[in-house]
């Protein structure tokens, strides 16, 4: 057999951890509401489905955004030629003031500090480049995005060191938690250079607060160490308290922070809803982080002809607008009867506000306090109940029970057909379920504007959401009517 290297013959991309498993189920018996109605539903995927008829539409009344109409097929030739790594100008532009517009335009980002790449996951890795050597640690609390153990790790050889947090205070990330797991890395002989952060959080779908941030920001202060915010959530926070980004807390007065310490990344896969376009974007403070990354993007650097939709695209401030206002009420709205229905039949979750999922509590249906329970549990889901839902083990979390479900990636059909097999799942067992901290629809309070709070009327319709009566449309409802 001729040798191969290492990283060809290893396991360090993680594909045989079971949130990929659960993507090989769906894979090989994918559900289709005729042909294959018995299929499994995919469940694991955090992908936002719910606006592509806003982009549909802006896309008709645009035929110039695209290089392959009448309209822009004269500027066919010079997108197609070779471009700079530098990325577009317009480009730039336009993603620096779209991040602007996503934290309410509290603070801006410079266009000459956007650096792109293939998709957050690009991102990731040449973050890691950028910031550590081999066998070098970055701190990530826990439970977090199982992709981190390939992005991060796979080809830069860093190592990931967890940051437990759990359930008794919500997964809130403390200072005592950081500290243990500096610790635990300097026993390791673990040269710890940086903390990561995903805000909004991947899988629990809740955002940082303020004290929190700032927390962090003397943390990495007091470590000299570096501060990478995953933001790519950012515009799905669809309820109160809105959004703070790292890049507002380094602007008070009474933080101080080295802003050299400070990185983030951002794509367009999740707030957009373009996953497929693999635009990844890293914006740092730091000088010569921004000259790196720049050399190192020409290895992944996004297509002329994306820059060139998305320029177009994120420059009509009156598109931009709507969308983000559009993409808050559908995500709302399907949240809130997604969990609505979860907890007629007693299953609970963690609140949130933001992300494409919901960190769903089955904690009440384990055999046992195991994680081999979990996973017992997990593979009925899968082969039983034809769901791909995430467990919580491959998300690294420390406590037996959690899974992640992902409700944006389907339309509403497929989202009732779930909820249905979630309910007759669980009515069979449900002499071990027992109630435990539900998601009240009464206490969501949609995260929008003052200018949107008159069509709330027409939203909270009985007929749609009212928190304060039944949902008629819910499959729950309906099977015990």
């Amino acid at each position: 057999m001729v040798a191969m290297s290492k990283i060809a013959t290893g396991n360090g991309h993680g594909e045989n951890s079971p949130y990929f498993d659960g993507w090989k189920a769906y894979e090989t018996n994918p559900f289709h509401p005729t042909e294959r109605p018995e299929g499994v539903i995919q469940m694991g995927l955090a992908e936002n489905q719910l606006c592509f008829n806003l982009i549909k539409n802006w896309l008709i009344k645009h035929p110039e955004a695209s290089l392959c109409t009448p309209q822009g097929v004269n500027k066919f030739k010079e997108t197609a030629l070779f471009q700079d790594y530098h990325g577009m100008p317009e480009f730039r532009q336009a993603v620096a003031k779209f991040m602007g517009k996503v934290r309410g335009d509290r603070v801006k980002f410079d266009p000459d500090r956007i650096v792109m790449s293939g998709g957050a996951t690009g991102a990731h890795e040449m973050v890691a480049f950028c910031l550590a050597d081999p066998g070098e640690a970055f701190l990530v609390p826990t439970p977090y995005y199982p992709g981190f153990d390939r992005d991060l790790k796979w080809r830069t050889g860093v190592e990931l060191v967890p940051v437990n947090c759990e359930s008794y205070n919500n997964f809130k990330i403390t200072r005592n938690a950081l500290e243990a797991a500096y610790v635990k890395a300097q026993e390791a002989n673990l040269r710890v250079k940086g903390l990561l952060i995903t805000n909004p959080s991947n899988p629990l779908g809740t955002i940082l607060d303020r004290d929190t941030l700032k927390s962090m920001v003397r943390f990495i202060n007091d470590k000299n160490i570096h501060l990478i915010g995953d933001e790519i959530y950012a515009a799905t926070v669809f309820m109160e308290p809105e959004f703070l980004s790292i890049s507002e807390i380094i602007e008070e007065e009474d933080v101080e922070c080295n802003r050299d310490l400070i990185h983030i990344v951002y794509s367009l896969s999740k707030d957009m809803g373009f996953p497929g376009f693999r635009v990844g974007i890293v914006y740092s403070y730091n000088d010569s982080v921004v000259s790196c990354a720049r050399k190192m993007s020409s290895f992944g650097l996004v297509s002329s002809q994306t820059q060139h939709l998305i320029a177009s695209m994120l420059s009509d401030d009156e598109f931009v607008d709507n969308f983000l206002t559009e993409s808050k009420v559908l995500l709302f709205k399907r949240h809130k009867y997604f969990t609505w229905s979860l907890s007629q039949v007693g299953i609970g979750c963690l609140k949130g506000n933001s992300g494409l999922f919901i960190w769903m509590d089955l904690r009440k249906l384990l055999k046992e306090k195991t994680f081999a329970a979990e996973m017992e549990l997990w593979r009925v889901i899968i082969n039983e109940v034809k769901l791909n839902v995430s467990p919580g083990c491959s998300f690294h979390c420390e406590e037996p029970g959690w899974f992640r479900v992902c409700f944006a990636n389907m339309d509403d059909h497929t989202m009732k057909v779930a909820l249905l097999r979630i309910r007759t799942f669980v009515l069979k067992n449900n002499e071990a379920m027992v109630p435990l901290k539900l998601c009240r629809p009464s206490s969501l309070k949609l995260s929008l504007s003052r200018s949107l709070s008159r069509r709330m009327d027409d939203f909270m319709s009985p007929g749609i959401m009212s928190p304060h009566s039944p949902l008629p449309q819910s499959p729950l409802v309906r099977a015990r009517t």
